[in-house]
């Protein structure tokens, strides 16, 4: 693939929550939280990646950098070139194995500088960008929030598949993140392989009813978070977020386990989230970080640019 010059593709790409209680696999929301990619092919030959915040040190700094593999992978499905030599500065605020989507936000940022470096960027639309992340990711409900932004509803039928609807105006995001990690591979491989009807039939109500919840009545965001299919049965693996969960859930928060865990999250509505928040921090285990998360309502974005060798 040669551009000229110097070709440079800017990602920004947010963090994740998946599941927020019943909809397991299917539910997702985009948070106020960010990595920052810029992905610069050069002329020499070779791939260079070079990480500044969550990761650094610890991920890798060549081709089995997940946002240099999401980018080939990209490339290779739309039948495309692949460059030659690869220079990656990863700007990192998203916590990594904390349940916050880092997997699919780099997942999505090397697929939309793929995009930028397309002679047709429409080749690689939203849903063809849905389709390769899920592919590196196994499921799409991280990867449909942070490429859409906001609430996404994700499903697979032939190939999978995202909407996007609009928050409530009002809903606001706590989490509590541990120092610990969970990989998401254990997390999913202590769930058992079958549940009864009776849950399945009740997760199923309250996923529909937390549509409604984070959509336009926030004051239901207790009771359509409730899930029987998956936290509990991930407490041995994260007891003291299951813990978390069931403290907060007693005294009226609608806490859930974010993603694959180990982070808890509160969904909350503005006016509620001061005297929420206050209660998270009293409850949250000691070196536990919390914050307040904006929802974040717009999708991933990138921006092609060339520039000139200083």
């Amino acid at each position: 693939m040669s551009t000229g010059p110097a070709t440079v593709a800017r990602v920004r790409v947010s963090a994740t929550s998946a599941n927020l209680g019943p909809g397991f696999d299917s539910l997702g929301l985009a948070l106020d939280l960010h990595d920052d990619v810029e992905v610069r092919l050069t002329s020499g030959g070779g791939v260079r990646v070079r990480v500044a915040g969550e990761g650094a040190g610890e991920v890798p700094d060549g081709e089995d950098h997940l946002v240099v593999r999401a980018l080939r992978h990209a490339l290779k499905a739309v039948g495309a070139d692949q460059p030659d030599g690869l220079d990656l500065l990863c700007r990192n605020a998203i916590p990594h194995g904390r349940g916050l989507g880092s997997s699919a936000a780099a997942v999505v940022a090397g697929i939309l500088a793929a995009r930028c470096l397309l002679p047709d960027p429409t080749t690689l639309d939203d849903e063809t960008a849905l389709v390769v992340a899920s592919e590196l990711e196994g499921h799409p409900d991280n990867a449909a929030a942070a490429l859409l932004g906001g609430v996404t509803i994700a499903w697979v039928d032939d190939a999978p598949r995202a909407v996007r609807v609009d928050p409530q105006v009002t809903l606001t995001a706590l989490v509590a993140v541990p120092e610990d990690r969970l990989a998401t591979r254990h997390a999913r491989s202590v769930l058992p392989a079958s549940v009864r009807h009776e849950d399945a039939a009740r997760n199923a109500g309250r996923s529909a009813l937390l549509v409604e919840a984070l959509t336009r009545r926030p004051d239901l965001l207790l009771p359509a978070t409730e899930d029987r299919l998956h936290q509990r049965q991930r407490a041995g693996a994260m007891p003291a977020t299951v813990q978390l969960v069931d403290d907060l859930r007693a005294r009226g928060l609608a806490a859930v386990v974010s993603g694959a865990g180990p982070t808890v999250l509160v969904l909350t509505s503005a006016e509620r989230a001061v005297a929420d928040a206050t209660v998270l921090e009293a409850l949250a285990p000691d070196g536990w970080r919390t914050r307040e998360l904006a929802v974040e309502r717009a999708g991933a974005t990138a921006t092609r640019c060339s520039v000139t060798a200083s």
